[in-house]
């Protein structure tokens, strides 16, 4: 895979923090096994390494035992340094508390939260390991960049460090949507994750939205002044600046994965192989946030309200698998795929079949050949906090025709008004867009495709990973601000 490496000093020393990194280990007969791992994080930092040296920190995806150190590797510019975790301290701090309080009540399905003090307990106590061999790793370094809500405590870990030189600049980026004060009182310990975060210098968010709910929860649990302007908060003597800057996609890439002429001819064959005029493309992993059911009970609909569109018109869903052992998830796919079974019983024929349905993941270029052919994207998450398929899909169509039906409930919306927002808690709305969708003429959908080319044209992986190290290397923790 081309990639272009991104511009950055060559003296600044820096250090990633996440819970997965650019590697996977797998335990073999032979010994732990070292495979790249496929994420967007990944895709979108490891350009920055093919020409500065740094170092990633991060859970290798294996269960370690209890007093083993962990490994480290050198590729290239990259030192991977593992952070070893037991299967107890996964069951703690992964899959109790970031799956099942972090996630659920950033989401917005507080119903789905558990409060269980074991799993915070765990939580911090990883938080704590992971600070602590950042700051081994990092005694000398000039940025810290720490990644997302598995880790929302490792910024004021830091901070407590005493590190061997100067101080590092730290930043942390949030990824998922960040609720306001009102969601965040469920969790009994809403105070100490707002201050783990406010350990960092710079904290970044998607949208601005999130950036305003943030400050509101600093104004609800917090001892600290929000500066006019609300981009500033002063806490403990310093400054914390505050800011959104959207992650983007790969836009060459993506633009050359659209024009790659193998890449076309595996479209047109998708197309051929489900035959009919229209095909509905549905790509997110299977986690309750992104509406698979909801986007399945509205083709459901869509196909009873306008029976004209029997055996025109297909639904290629695609799920991918994630957090199989929760019984959440194992729940939701037993409910979406009796749900598939039962559209396709009620309305196929012998010639059609109305929802084509994969569990299962695909590659960059076999998920752009799945771009290519669909005339309508259904992005119609319940809660997101961007969703890059959504600009995947926009970027890789180029000068082809094609619609884009996006939740308003996805981060990215606030950006791309020229796709067809609807409510994905609202089934007539759903019904009404993929209508629109099918009937718009070619004329207006490449018009809309263009106007949201050139906005995502603007913010790409590249520009996010500049954005924040250059926001975060130029922070000033002391401004000159009067207090109450």
């Amino acid at each position: 895979m081309a990639t272009v490496a991104l511009r950055f000093p060559s003296k600044v020393r820096l250090v990633v923090v996440s819970n997965r990194g650019p590697f996977v280990l797998k335990e073999t007969a032979t010994g732990v096994e070292k495979q790249w791992a496929v994420s967007g994080l990944v895709s979108a930092i490891m350009p920055l390494f093919r020409t500065t040296p740094g170092t990633w920190v991060a859970w290798g995806g294996r269960f370690a035992s209890e007093k083993e150190a962990g490994t480290t590797y050198q590729e290239g510019n990259l030192k991977w340094v593992e952070v070893p975790l037991t299967r107890r301290e996964v069951e703690l701090y992964y899959d109790g508390f970031a799956n099942q309080v972090m996630w659920p009540l950033c989401h917005h399905f507080l119903e789905k939260c558990v409060i269980d003090p074991d799993w915070w307990t765990g939580y911090r106590e990883v938080n704590q390991k992971f600070a602590s061999l950042t700051g081994k790793v990092g005694h000398d370094a000039d940025l810290i960049w720490v990644h997302d809500y598995h880790l929302a405590l490792v910024p004021s870990f830091l901070r407590q460090q005493a590190f061997a030189k100067k101080s590092p600049k730290i930043g942390l980026f949030w990824h998922i949507p960040f609720p306001g004060p009102d969601t965040w009182e469920v969790v009994p310990w809403s105070r100490e994750i707002i201050e783990g975060l406010l350990g960092a210098d710079v904290i970044a968010f998607h949208v601005p939205k999130y950036v305003e709910n943030f400050l509101q929860c600093v104004r609800a649990f917090i001892d600290a002044t929000v500066l006019p302007g609300g981009k500033l908060i002063f806490y403990q003597g310093r400054v914390v600046e505050v800011q959104a800057i959207p992650v983007g996609v790969n836009q060459e890439l993506f633009s050359s994965l659209g024009k790659n002429p193998e890449i076309r001819e595996k479209a047109e064959l998708i197309r051929q192989q489900i035959g009919g005029e229209k095909l509905l493309l549905g790509v997110e992993r299977l986690d309750y946030s992104k509406g698979v059911l909801d986007k399945l009970s509205a083709f459901e609909r869509f196909l009873e309200k306008y029976p004209e569109y029997h055996g025109r018109v297909t639904l290629l869903q695609i799920a991918v698998p994630t957090r199989n052992g929760i019984g959440a998830y194992t729940e939701l796919r037993r409910r979406v795929e009796a749900l598939v079974g039962r559209i396709n019983g009620r309305f196929s024929t012998p010639a059609w079949t109305p929802v084509r349905y994969f569990y299962r993941s695909f590659d960059q270029k076999e998920l752009a050949a799945f771009y290519l052919a669909a005339d309508v994207a259904l992005v119609t998450p319940l809660r997101d906090g961007l969703n890059l398929v959504a600009a995947e899909y926009v970027v890789t169509k180029g000068e082809k025709p094609g619609v884009l039906v996006l939740s308003r409930l996805a981060g990215i919306a606030c950006h791309l008004r020229e796709a067809l927002l609807v409510n994905p808690y609202n089934p007539e709305d759903m019904v009404e867009a993929i209508r629109q969708a099918l009937e718009m003429p070619v004329e207006e959908q490449r018009k809309r495709l263009q106007a949201l080319q050139q906005k995502l044209a603007r913010w790409t992986a590249a520009t996010w990973v500049r954005s924040f190290l250059k926001t975060t290397l130029e922070h000033r923790a002391e401004y000159s601000v009067a207090t109450p």
